[in-house]
């Protein structure tokens, strides 16, 4: 059970501020003694609604299942306030938010640059980049660079760009359009979903594909017919 002493600067109602020459810069909630009201709407340990008691009757009712009262919705009229192990939601908030963070992945954007008059060859191998990126997940910013008189026949990036994005639509999607961005050109292509689980499960059936067992020698023997007497 927390225990929680008063301090002087708490008021009834609301969540405790810490205050500075700019304003409140914090809050928190407010557990046990900290709760200065005259009354609360109670919720039990199971989250059953129990209704609106006197403070003290809070208190006593938590403290007797030996838990925490803690104020949940502080705004409310009366405050709402529910009976549970603080310490332990504390605890458990801390694991999930950890755990969300963990979880949680980075967009990754990778760039392959092109110039508007590239020869075959390696357009195969830049588009080859980037299908390998969208396989793996990842987005790609296209780049176009213009230089010289090139800058003057913007539609020759364009029609690269088109042709890029339906060259690699089985792997990804245009996200963003192409645009002229100074000098330059770009567009955004980004994976179909489930893209890396795709590919993912097309090696792992690969590398788990066995050839058939050979029956033994004597089956096959016993499977051949033998000469009539």
């Amino acid at each position: 059970m927390v225990s929680a002493p008063l301090r002087p600067d708490e008021h009834c109602g609301g969540r405790d501020r810490k205050t500075t020459q700019g304003g409140p810069i914090s809050t928190e909630i407010r557990v046990n003694e900290r709760i200065r009201v005259p009354e609360v709407r109670l919720i039990g340990p199971g989250g059953e609604q129990v209704g609106i008691v006197r403070i003290e009757d809070a208190l006593r009712v938590a403290a007797d299942a030996d838990l925490d009262l803690v104020e949940v919705a502080p705004t409310a009229k009366p405050p709402v306030c529910k009976i549970m192990d603080y310490g332990k939601y504390k605890y458990e908030a801390a694991q999930k938010e950890r755990e969300s963070r963990k979880n949680q992945q980075q967009t990754v954007v990778k760039e392959q640059k092109l110039r508007p008059k590239i020869d075959p060859h390696d357009y195969e191998t830049k588009k080859g980049h980037v299908v390998r990126f969208l396989e793996a997940g990842a987005k790609v910013k296209v780049t176009i660079m213009f230089r010289g008189r090139e800058q003057s026949r913007p539609e020759l990036g364009y029609r690269l760009l088109q042709r890029l994005g339906a060259d690699v639509a089985e792997y990804g999607f245009v996200e963003t359009s192409a645009k002229q961005d100074g000098r330059n050109m770009t567009m955004v292509l980004a994976p179909h979903r489930g893209a890396k689980t795709r590919a993912k499960a097309a090696e792992d059936a690969g590398a788990g594909a066995k050839p058939p067992a050979s029956a033994p020698d004597n089956a096959a023997e016993a499977a051949e017919p033998k000469p009539e007497n």
